[in-house]
């Protein structure tokens, strides 16, 4: 039966082939190791920063994204407090035409005290318009000159609830963006990675090349990007 496996003298004879061929590309394949390795570096310092830049967008985003929730609640309630002014005011308004119509001076007195200032100076307007003989315009309430308590206030908070909403929008937006980058990153991790294991030194340098310009991409996704908060 022959011998099972290499002889001492075959695997000198492929040691010293492997030997020979070391020396003979030693170089090119140092070469496109250091190229590797740097290449890893750069990536590593892109991924942190992009994952940084990622986390410190998303943190921004729910912070805003919170603000404009609250504004929005704000709003909400000063936009109920206005109704409740506009009620308030017709009521009072409604019992001084009441008391007006049956010439009960008193009763017009104590419904005039309740007038808002909003109220006073539509009521004023409106008397001026009735008096000079004017249409009556379905009371002072329905006068140029009436403006709803609270009512500027409730807008603004809605308006300011709108701004943030959208930039909580934005921020969120960008950190997708960072997350995407991050995802070209860690091609590059994976293309170096299986790189090593072809014994072929162009396909390993093929491998390098196309890292190296998914690398430039990211680069300059990451320029084009908004630094984080």
């Amino acid at each position: 039966m022959g011998e099972a496996g290499l002889s001492a003298a075959e695997v000198g004879k492929e040691i010293s082939q492997h030997r020979q061929h070391t020396l003979d590309h030693g170089d090119a394949a140092r070469g496109i190791a250091v190229a590797e390795a740097l290449l890893l570096a750069v990536v590593a310092v892109l991924t942190a920063w992009s994952g940084y830049a990622s986390a410190k967008w998303s943190t921004e985003s729910r912070l805003l994204l919170s603000q404009a929730s609250a504004a929005r609640t704000e709003a909400a309630t000063a936009t109920v407090e206005a109704d409740e002014a506009r009620n308030f005011d017709e009521e009072s308004f409604a019992l001084w035409f009441t008391a007006f119509s049956v010439g009960n001076e008193e009763a017009m007195t104590t419904a005039e005290a309740m007038f808002s200032p909003q109220l006073d100076v539509a009521f004023d307007a409106w008397s001026e318009q009735v008096g000079a003989g004017g249409e009556t315009g379905g009371g002072p309430l329905q006068m140029p000159e009436y403006e709803r308590p609270g009512l500027d206030e409730a807008r603004s908070l809605e308006a300011e609830a709108t701004a943030l909403s959208d930039e909580g929008a934005a921020a969120g937006a960008t950190a997708d963006d960072f997350v995407r980058t991050t995802l070209y990153l860690a091609s590059v991790l994976f293309l170096v990675g299986i790189s090593g294991h072809f014994r072929v030194r162009a396909a390993r340098a093929s491998l390098v090349v196309v890292g190296l310009g998914l690398t430039l991409f990211a680069s300059l996704q990451i320029i084009g990007l908004p630094i984080p908060p």
